[in-house]
């Protein structure tokens, strides 16, 4: 008796099994590298209460090509914080970020001067000016973290209503603030800048260059103005439009891109680190995560990553 004891309960574990495999998302191996053309996502199951949201944002767009699409409303309506990359409080708070300068200088006595051609150093301190940045005194930081502070729209004409270029976290910032949506990040600035400290200055200072140039294009293509071939900046903004995800992937992968030699530490790593957070942040409460859209595609991807953890990831229709 006491050895076939145990097949009474054999229905009810292999039950029991069954229920929690199910909490898991079962995706198959070729389905695991979205192919699917969207920048916003349903994250469910995976013992969830209720599910969360992950939207692909783009640094540099025209602010006329912001729409707030029925899904984000949805998705925003129904989140209870929208986190970023950075808290974009952090991002947009002049102090937060003055705070860090004891980190920021580059080693050695280098400044931007020494890492630029006489013509590329002109022009950005020429944008420091109209930043109104000490560029004196900027000219000791490490270029990434400039290209920070520039990427802070807050404080910048262009970003005030009715500017001409923006970005898509700046926009679902203001968009979350009216609703009084909590604000999180899924990395800090400091631990940003530790992650760029492994990429040489030189090459720190033309990625600034390029992130400056390609505003100007963005601000020039926001007001109408022809470009005889298409470049770097508006084949992105044409990828994003078309919500080509795996494309954006790639063109960041490809020899190109002056990220392609660092996408293992600025995209692979820091996808890596960031799933066990959202696990925790999704388990708090339903959270609309607005990350790089480059961060979603690709089997180091977040997607791919998140439905390897066993969450089911969907487009949010």
């Amino acid at each position: 008796m006491i050895k076939k004891s145990w097949l009474l309960w054999l229905p009810a574990i292999l039950w029991f099994g069954a229920c929690q495999s199910a909490q898991k998302a079962a995706y198959k191996p070729e389905e695991i590298i979205p192919t699917e053309k969207s920048v916003l996502w349903k994250i469910s199951g995976n013992d969830l209460k209720k599910p969360s949201y992950l939207l692909g944002t783009i640094h540099v767009i025209p602010k006329k090509d912001f729409i707030l699409s029925n899904g984000l409303q949805t998705a925003l309506e129904r989140s209870q914080r929208v986190t970023y990359e950075i808290d974009m409080k952090e991002m947009t708070n002049l102090r937060a970020q003055m705070s860090l300068l004891t980190k920021s200088f580059m080693a050695g006595g280098k400044t931007l001067r020494d890492l630029l051609s006489e013509e590329d150093y002109q022009y950005v301190h020429s944008k420091m000016e109209e930043k109104g940045l000490p560029a004196g005194f900027m000219d000791r930081l490490k270029p990434m973290f400039l290209t920070m502070m520039f990427s802070s729209e807050e404080d910048s004409p262009n970003a005030k209503p009715g500017g001409r270029m923006s970005s898509v976290e700046m926009e679902v910032y203001r968009l979350a603030r009216k609703r009084k949506l909590e604000s999180g990040g899924l990395e800090s600035m400091a631990s940003q800048m530790a992650i760029f400290d492994s990429i040489p200055y030189s090459e720190q200072a033309q990625m600034l260059l390029q992130s400056l140039r390609q505003s100007d294009l963005a601000a020039a293509l926001s007001d109408s103005t022809a470009t005889p071939q298409e470049n770097e900046l508006d084949m992105m903004l044409r990828l994003y439009r078309q919500q080509d995800i795996a494309a954006m992937q790639q063109l960041i992968q490809s020899e190109g891109s002056g990220y392609s030699k660092y996408e293992d530490v600025l995209l692979n790593q820091r996808n890596r680190n960031w799933i066990p957070i959202m696990g925790r942040m999704m388990r708090e409460k339903p959270t609309l995560f607005a990350v790089g859209a480059g961060h979603l595609g690709g089997d180091q991807g977040v997607i791919a990553l998140l439905r390897r953890a066993g969450y089911r990831v969907e487009v949010m229709k």
